[in-house]
């Protein structure tokens, strides 16, 4: 972002985006996501012969934490609006081009897979990530890493089915089968409650679905590239491969490659492809977060200088409103990343 002249510090002119990573996947992809955003923005201000005195990155202790283009601010408020908008967008605009290449390349190497052979057929139930003390599951000796496989005689496929099978089933004693971490199938009756709240659990477990069929998992992860799929089933781009739903359905996490063999990479595709993923999501929350019309982020100053071209010498009297515009996104920014913990 160009730091207009009220946000200078110690007189130089600055134009500096920071970045403060509470949890950075990969350093190496954040580095590279900061140098091509910023380079965007200088290497468009000396297009256009306005002056770039200093590059570089922001540090501490050893760690990058931000990166900075110095351009002078005089030149660029002399330049026209559409000097100004090319400087302003090159930042995120090298960002999303990143973005499609890191697509490009991941799409490339999922071509290249095929699952391994193998002769044990796929897993299915729900696994139990955790027991509560003094629960139902504690007491009929359910444990963490078990896989459910029945409840009250029915086959459970997945999560939804649990749910199902034990909510039609309250006050009646009925029998759980799951086999546990070291693959032996045990069978035992619980009588659940009469009655429980909509939003509360009934054994007093969490869980997750099993690691799926790695051929569907496959299926499922091309298709989210195809541009006539359900618009929902590209979400799984998105999905980290470290955490939460991914680890079983994002075909390079640490749980799924070992499934895939590629024509061209062999058993090395995941770490290229995690490099990739991460480029990908780096670069992409960079260009979106930067292009919003917040304060001094190059989207704010953009929708600044429209603001100032377009009124003049009344652009003066808009102040507040710009303000109120970026107080609003900044609220909004907030409750989309706090409110999936504020609704628990």
């Amino acid at each position: 972002m160009v730091l207009p002249p009220s946000h200078q510090d110690l007189g130089h002119d600055l134009k500096c985006r920071l970045y403060f990573p509470l949890h950075v996947p990969k350093q190496r992809e954040l580095i590279n996501t900061i140098v091509i955003h910023e380079a965007g923005h200088g290497i468009v201000a000396r297009v256009y012969n306005i002056k770039v005195d200093s590059t570089g990155i922001l540090l501490i202790l050893g760690l990058p934490i931000g990166a900075f283009v110095n351009i002078a601010q005089e030149e660029l408020a002399r330049s026209t609006l559409k000097q100004k908008s090319a400087i302003l967008t090159a930042g995120p605009l090298n960002n999303m081009i990143l973005v499609a290449l890191s697509l490009i390349g991941l799409y490339f190497i999922f071509s290249t897979l095929t699952p391994i052979p193998t002769n044990t057929p796929p897993q299915q139930g729900v696994l139990v990530i955790g027991v509560g003390d003094h629960t139902l599951a504690q007491s009929i000796g359910l444990s963490k890493g078990s896989v459910i496989e029945t409840v009250a005689g029915l086959k459970v496929h997945n999560l939804e089915d649990l749910g199902k099978f034990l909510r039609s089933n309250l006050g009646n004693k009925i029998g759980i089968t799951w086999k546990d971490q070291t693959g032996h199938q045990i069978n035992q009756f619980v009588t659940l409650p009469k009655h429980v709240e909509a939003n509360q659990g009934i054994l007093g477990i969490s869980i997750t679905n099993v690691a799926p069929d790695p051929a569907q998992a496959l299926r499922s992860y091309k298709d989210a590239f195809s541009l006539s799929s359900n618009p929902s089933s590209h979400f799984i781009l998105l999905l980290p491969p470290t955490i939460g739903a991914g680890v079983q359905s994002v075909p390079y996490s640490n749980v799924m490659a070992p499934n895939y063999q590629s024509s061209v990479l062999g058993s090395a595709f995941a770490p290229i492809a995690n490099m990739l993923y991460w480029l990908m999501f780096i670069n992409f929350n960079v260009a979106i977060f930067n292009a919003l019309p917040i304060g001094p982020f190059d989207g704010g100053q953009l929708y600044n200088s429209l603001i100032e071209k377009r009124l003049g010498s009344k652009s003066n009297k808009f102040k507040n409103v710009s303000q109120l515009v970026s107080l609003i996104m900044i609220a909004l920014v907030a409750m989309t990343v706090l409110s999936p913990y504020l609704i628990r």
